[in-house]
């Protein structure tokens, strides 16, 4: 098939993107430790693990996204209803166990993708349109719910507070949570039918229709999976700083379009994967964690971001040139 063997000469390339990223981790954290060993902290590791945890939850749905050839930018604000939804439920009926803050936050958050998927799909709108307008809608709900008035630590259930700290055979029940996430995510795109006709429509669209493949239903899945993960997430955030308000999670979706980008995404769509996007997500928070071990100005982490988007955008198109060089050949050939 076309989209199969299109996919083939860049998978090689991808798993050297991925590559890269570890080598790049291990060259900053040893770089990092030499200059201040405490930076292997116990603690230190702890705390990147949870921050990058949250992250990468959100990156792997708008890994799958991105994967389609559209975007998800009101994920942020996702998180941030997610949020305030969540604690204000658990401050006014503390005796609910935690499974049902992580189901509400999903369902929150499900309900704001499957806008943003109906929206896109048949309003023929752009999701790049879409989802900048959403953005506001949902942010601007928060903010007028709740009316600048925030939830407390205090105010939350001990059992909420103490999950983001609590573990599992040693390992934080954030950190597993993402864990289960992004793995499931990636054996869906890896080995079901549904992954590879979110690659087949990220590749070609059109194509995608033509060959039967049930465009609409994927595109609100693809959007949905996005909402509920970000919503998802939403919770985590909670549990993990205690402290909401309407500000919560502003901005985040910068960091995890970053992510997904960095970690080999392609922003036109059809190739990439959740693990690479998971990747990208660590590297960006060693890269922050890194910068204020090392004393280095916050702001540079901004520009350091950006010039890794654009590295991994030029990357892309080096992978399309070499992609269609190799077709021609083949096709010379024949």
């Amino acid at each position: 098939m076309t989209t199969l063997s299109l996919h083939a000469p860049a998978k090689n390339l991808l798993k050297t993107r991925e590559l890269g990223i570890v080598l790049a981790l291990a060259l900053l954290i040893a770089y990092t430790a030499i200059d201040n060993p405490r930076f292997l902290s116990g603690q230190s590791i702890r705390d990147n693990l949870l921050n990058t945890a949250i992250l990468a939850v959100m990156a792997t749905g708008q890994a799958v996204v991105v994967i389609t050839r559209n975007i998800d930018l009101s994920v942020g604000s996702v998180l941030g209803i997610s949020a305030f939804t969540v604690a204000t439920m658990m401050s006014a009926n503390p005796g609910l166990p935690m499974i049902v803050a992580l189901l509400a936050g999903l369902a929150v958050g499900a309900v704001a993708g499957l806008v943003n998927g109906v929206l896109v799909r048949f309003g023929k709108v752009p999701a790049l349109v879409v989802t900048l307008g959403t953005l506001y809608i949902y942010r601007g709900i928060t903010y007028s719910w709740a009316g600048g008035s925030q939830v407390n630590a205090d105010e939350l259930p001990r059992h909420f507070l103490t999950f983001a700290n609590d573990n599992l055979l040693g390992i934080p029940w954030l950190v597993l949570i993402a864990l289960i996430v992004v793995g499931t995510g990636s054996l869906m795109m890896r080995n079901y039918r549904v992954g590879r006709e979110l690659y087949a429509m990220g590749s070609s669209p059109a194509a995608a229709e033509l060959a039967g493949i049930k465009v609409a239903r994927n595109l609100l899945g693809a959007f949905v999976l996005s909402g509920a993960l970000a919503g998802l997430a939403g919770v985590l955030y909670a549990a993990r700083f205690g402290t909401v308000d309407a500000a919560a999670g502003n901005g985040m979706e910068l960091n995890v379009v970053a992510a997904v980008v960095v970690g080999g995404v392609a922003v036109f769509g059809g190739s990439g994967s959740v693990w690479g996007a998971a990747l990208g997500a660590l590297l960006l928070t060693v890269i922050g964690s890194a910068l204020a071990v090392l004393d280095i100005n916050q702001f540079w982490q901004q520009a350091i971001v950006g010039a890794l988007i654009i590295l991994a955008i030029c990357a892309d198109r080096l992978v399309a040139v070499r992609i269609a060089r190799s077709l021609r050949k083949r096709d010379a050939h024949v």
